[in-house]
């Protein structure tokens, strides 16, 4: 089943120098754009992370130093990568907990402002897991009928993640969700209900670290503030916004504070 499109979508995967959201970098990209009428445009780049690739993940992806000492940093073709994703949405194999949020952070370290707000997030591993429960090589075998060769090859898993997500439209078609009690049917060739699907939370930024409460509140969702809405720990606590602005937190959850800061000072 092909998808029904608003705006583009470009699905992505990341080979990094490891897991760590704030201090790990990419080394390769790779992006599959579908256009509304169905064309497709693909774009691999491998990148200069400036940092030495651990062995312990160059022995995942294939990539290590030698490879990527020629290569571009990130920074240097950010410009071309934000004109790339302008005006799309993006979807990706877990990436609503790691892609994304690093890649919002190459930006930012970058200095390049990629608006993330209007746009709609598919992860497709959270549809699989939440209708299946499985990897990204299990999902092509359950929903393809392949096997995954190239598994870790950036290239590989993106088109993987695009066909499963095409299989699952097809699969679940009419197929009924349950959960607390309410069935839906969730899997719908729409991608505000697909991405809504397979959000896992209501994060204000990447990582969790603000959330929005169930009346729409951004609250704190970490530490002594857990629960507390932002706006009253900002009054209340004018330090904590410079402590959380001076500690090892994700770039773009300082960005999204300092744009709630910034909203509270202005009413």
């Amino acid at each position: 089943m092909q998808l029904h499109l608003k705006n583009p979508i470009v699905f992505l995967d990341l080979e990094t120098t490891g897991i760590n959201i704030v201090t790990d970098r990419i080394v390769e990209i790779a992006l599959i754009k579908v256009n509304v009428d169905g064309t497709e445009e693909e774009k691999l780049l491998r990148i200069n992370p400036e940092v030495p690739i651990p062995l312990e993940s160059s022995l995942i992806h294939g990539i290590y130093d030698e490879d990527v000492k020629d290569a571009p940093t990130f920074k240097s073709v950010a410009k071309t990568l934000a004109k790339f994703i302008e005006g799309c949405d993006l979807g990706g194999f877990n990436s609503n907990r790691f892609d994304i949020p690093l890649l919002a952070e190459e930006f930012l370290r970058a200095e390049v402002d990629v608006d993330m707000k209007k746009r709609k997030f598919i992860d497709v591993q959270a549809i699989f897991h939440k209708m299946e429960k499985r990897t990204l090589a299990a999902a092509y075998k359950f929903y393809c009928n392949q096997d995954l060769v190239d598994a870790h090859s950036a290239m590989a898993d993106t088109k993987a993640t695009y066909e499963v997500l095409k299989a699952q439209l097809d699969k679940y078609e009419n197929v009924e969700f349950e959960d607390k009690g309410k069935k839906t049917v969730p899997i719908v060739n729409n991608i505000d209900k697909l991405s809504e699907f397979s959000s896992y939370d209501r994060n204000v930024d990447f990582v969790g670290r603000i959330v929005y409460d169930e009346n729409g509140v951004e609250v704190f969702n970490f530490g002594k503030n857990k629960g507390i809405p932002v706006e009253q720990v900002l009054q209340e606590q004018p330090g904590y916004f410079g402590w959380i602005l001076n500690s090892e937190f994700p770039l773009y959850t300082k960005k999204v504070l300092t744009q709630l800061k910034l909203k509270m000072m202005s009413k």
